[in-house]
């Protein structure tokens, strides 16, 4: 097809979407017909975002600035603080490719339509080869800006294990190192991260006063959209709350 076949085919259906009162247009572009991006270009797309066999353009036929909502912004990090209550003893991990040897826990970057404690119990498990049970999430960091993930924001998420083994097989790839250390230790020592180090001594009042006291945990809701649930994190409240029905 001709560059001027397809400009001719666009304006068409640009003036026709006009008339039928549309206000936006997505426009699915496959790898293999990218040709049609300029031509699309010139008459008013703008990228929306790209996939590894596909871009997406939009165009707003509508008053005003544009509406439209705006592609994903963040990547998601999580890690999974697994901790043996019984010894007292977390599992942690330093990374192979690192220019600090720090310890940290085990963790990566959730996969899409993959659930927090998912990530953090799949990441665990292919990095040290301990199973475990999520249990609750203890913390959250917020980075804009991020170097290693083109600029975009980065959330890192950390959550509370339970193990269910307790024999290590790390992976040689990612890990130089991979231990049980005691959580009394690691809260202390220098050899970790900022946010390793805050999330020890959290996860050792917890151990120690009770995890009520650090846990925010998970409830699961069904969504306003029909056959979809949305898993809902927050304190445990009290019976006497979680029922109440009449004030």
């Amino acid at each position: 097809m001709g560059g001027g076949r397809e400009t001719l085919m666009i304006t068409k259906s640009v003036k026709q979407w006009r008339a039928e009162g549309r206000i936006a247009v997505w426009l699915h572009i496959p790898i293999l017909q990218s040709k049609f991006i300029a031509t699309a270009a010139l008459q008013g797309f703008t990228f929306h975002h790209a996939e590894s066999d596909s871009s997406t353009l939009t165009l707003w036929l509508g008053d005003g600035h544009s509406r439209l909502p705006g592609y994903a912004t963040h990547q998601l990090g999580v890690a999974g603080a697994a901790l043996d209550v019984d010894t007292g003893k977390v599992l942690v991990v330093q990374d192979k490719n690192k220019t600090t040897n720090a310890w940290k826990f085990p963790g990566g970057l959730s996969d899409p339509g993959e659930d927090i404690g998912n990530t953090a119990v799949r990441e665990v498990f292919e990095e040290t080869g301990i199973k475990s049970e999520f249990k609750s999430l203890l913390s959250i960091r917020q980075q804009h800006r991020h170097p290693g993930a083109f600029g975009i924001s980065d959330m890192y998420i950390i959550c509370r294990l339970q193990p269910s083994s307790f024999n290590i097989s790390f992976c040689q790839q990612e890990c130089l190192r991979c231990e049980w250390m005691d959580l009394e230790e690691l809260a202390k020592t220098e050899d970790t991260t900022p946010i390793t180090s805050s999330v020890a001594k959290l996860l050792l009042y917890g151990y120690r006063e009770g995890f009520d006291k650090i846990d925010i945990t998970m409830r699961e809701f069904p969504a306003v959209y029909t056959g979809l649930f949305y898993k809902l994190y927050h304190r445990e409240l009290p019976d006497t709350y979680k029922n109440m029905t009449e004030f």
